[in-house]
């Protein structure tokens, strides 16, 4: 039950459901620095708070992100994605112009794939570790 001290209630519920989540860049591109990185994680902390989810970890290397989100069962895992990815998209191209010239003809920073997987089997105190190990860029 170590694990599970931070369990969430709802209106009629009671849950601790958390998802490990990775987004690849379009074409694998290595486009993202430690500022990029820095950005990303605050507006995809934004769009996890209007979705009253948490961002409970976040790392990332020059071409994916690691996510580690906490979310209510009310909450789709594929709508939540949705935001996640199109927000951080248009927000860090508006920004960082230099990242719209890797991108010029697909318009889109993220492949149209993700990965999800529910963070039952190991600990997780095993999945925040390897998502802080990843190798951040400089």
């Amino acid at each position: 039950m170590a694990e599970y001290q931070n369990i969430r209630t709802g209106r009629h519920c009671t849950f601790v459901l958390h998802s490990h989540l990775v987004f690849v860049t379009k074409y694998r591109h290595k486009v993202f620095t430690d500022a990029h990185l820095k950005r990303m994680e605050e507006i995809m902390r934004d769009v996890c708070a209007d979705f009253e989810c948490e961002l409970v970890e976040f790392n990332g290397e020059n071409n994916h992100v690691h996510l580690l989100v906490n979310f209510p069962p009310k909450v789709a895992l594929s709508k939540l994605v949705n935001s996640l990815k199109g927000v951080s998209s248009r927000r860090l191209r508006q920004e960082y112009p230099e990242l719209v010239r890797h991108y010029w003809r697909a318009q889109r920073l993220w492949s149209g794939s993700y990965f999800a997987g529910s963070v039952d089997g190991p600990p997780l105190s095993m999945v925040r570790q390897y998502i802080e190990q990843q190798n951040r860029p400089l």
